[in-house]
């Protein structure tokens, strides 16, 4: 409902701020690394990860060296047939994960948006519900006079500062987990050559299990809106018989609580996918 009042533009230029933000949310969780921002940052990305994967090799050299002084007692273990096929083996394993590395890192990315893919489906849910200001609220600020405005405006002001700020933590913590991806494809190969010695081999492991919990982090951004759209399914109710100040005051309060909760579980997420993977 469109309206010249400044209170109501107020809220409602606050609302479609809010609605705005949760659309580039979605449009975000289901878009890859490749194509975020015209994939100017993903080909960057893809040359440091190029240039690192040489410190990668380098480095996987070394760890094999130290697991073999760690783990041979003496160069009669390593002349055993047995053991040095072992040696050889973990050798071909570790430089395969840190030669391809980034399509691992892919194929883990693919199945982290197949999980959310399929939340979605089950969900029946694809898309942000719209927040809109109803229209006996609009009537009843329309009709104030010019003294009656005065608290509206206190609270049209506070209001709309609050769902603003939300909105920009919340597109800001789903950003977060894009600029996190970027980062660890960089500097893949350094961690992954920990692989080559079994002393260190633990280093690459962790490394796996925290990229792997930023993939999942999205489907865990996915579930909070998902159970969000349900939670604040009936929008507040408006008190039609209560003065305008008050009705904006209860409606603006509920709304705020509302919003709180799927900030705070979307920020969440990432302490919850974390836990998933026991870290």
């Amino acid at each position: 409902m469109d309206s010249d009042n400044w209170v109501v533009q107020n809220l409602q230029n606050a609302l479609d701020t809010w609605n705005n933000k949760m659309a580039e949310v979605w449009s975000l969780l289901t878009m890859s690394p490749q194509s975020f921002k015209g994939g100017g940052i993903w080909h960057v990305i893809i040359q440091i990860n190029g240039a690192v994967k040489a410190i990668g090799l380098a480095l996987l050299v070394l760890f094999f060296l130290v697991g073999v002084v760690k783990t041979c007692g003496s160069l009669t273990d390593i002349k055993r047939p047995e053991h040095a096929l072992k040696l050889f083996i973990r050798f071909a394993i570790a430089k395969g994960v840190v030669t391809y590395g980034l399509d691992l890192m892919l194929a883990l990315f693919d199945i982290a948006q197949g999980i959310m893919s399929t939340i979605m489906r089950a969900s029946g849910i694809g898309t942000a519900s719209k927040t809109k200001l109803p229209n006996e609220m609009v009537t009843a600020i329309e009709d104030c006079g010019f003294f009656e405005s005065i608290p509206l405006w206190a609270v049209t002001l506070i209001g709309s500062l609050f769902i603003t700020v939300l909105s920009f933590i919340i597109i800001l913590t789903v950003y977060g987990r894009f600029f996190k991806l970027y980062m660890y494809t960089a500097i893949a190969p350094i961690p992954l050559s920990t692989f080559a010695g079994q002393p260190t081999q633990n280093i690459g492991v962790s490394f796996l299990k925290s990229y792997g919990a930023v993939c999942l982090e999205g489907a865990i951004i996915v579930l909070a809106c998902i159970i969000f759209s349900k939670f604040a399914a009936t929008p507040p109710v408006v008190d039609k018989d209560a003065a305008a100040a008050t009705m904006v005051w209860k409606y603006v309060g509920e709304l705020c609580f509302n919003m709180l909760v799927l900030v705070g579980a979307v920020r969440m997420s990432d302490r919850i996918s974390h836990e998933v993977f026991g870290l």
